[in-house]
């Protein structure tokens, strides 16, 4: 490939979940790469504070017990035809900061990782992934020394299945921000949908590949 430009992303799941840990037919830890040693993890921290790794990712993938093969009958527990996928988007922040400070990285770090380098990506870090005079006001209120227990009543998402219940975590967050308006605040319902379309800007030459 000449001129194209590369990325390398992973995700909260692989760097905190190791397949040692994984109890026998719980299909709720199933995703795509799968789930890879405790060693494994340890070298993407690595290449995390190496900046080999541009961005941290959620792909949020969720599913209903059913399909994730979580509810009773012949092929409960079958991880060959078990849904893969995590859900993750939730506790993104909280997981991947639990573990920031015991792997030198910082709340800089952090928002490199999981806010500037996406923006930038997309063709969005003009008005995206940064708070300074013109972006939109896009941000969470949070207590970065709160630890709380993963628990399903917490969970906002319908289909709660994922594997870090009962997984203590450090970064509490207590309200977001999207464009200037509260979207989310702890213990309050949620707000009316304010989502909007977003398209890259087209790309000012073609990229060639041989």
């Amino acid at each position: 490939m000449n001129g194209a430009r590369l990325t390398l992303e992973t995700c909260h799941h692989y760097l905190t979940l190791s397949a040692e840990e994984i109890p026998d037919a719980h299909t709720e830890y199933k995703c795509s790469p799968p789930i890879r040693t405790a060693e494994n993890r340890m070298k993407l921290w690595e290449a995390i504070k190496a900046r080999d790794i541009d961005m941290i990712v959620s792909d949020h993938s969720p599913s209903t017990p059913g399909i994730k093969l979580l509810t009773y009958g012949k092929s409960r527990g079958d991880f060959m035809r078990a849904w893969g996928g995590i859900s993750s988007v939730q506790f993104g922040l909280s997981l991947f900061w639990t573990h920031c400070q015991s792997h030198e990285l910082t709340l800089n770090d952090l928002h490199r990782l999981l806010c500037q380098e996406p923006a930038k990506l997309l063709g969005i870090d003009s008005w995206k992934g940064r708070i300074a005079v013109g972006y939109d006001a896009d941000f969470c209120v949070w207590d970065p020394d709160a630890s709380f227990a993963i628990t399903s009543d917490i969970i906002h998402f319908q289909n709660k299945a994922n594997p870090y219940m009962g997984k203590v975590v450090r970064g509490k967050v207590h309200a977001t921000v999207l464009r200037g308006l509260i979207v989310f605040k702890e213990d309050e319902p949620f707000a009316n949908p304010m989502g909007k379309l977003i398209l890259k800007k087209k790309t000012k030459r073609a990229v060639q590949f041989h």
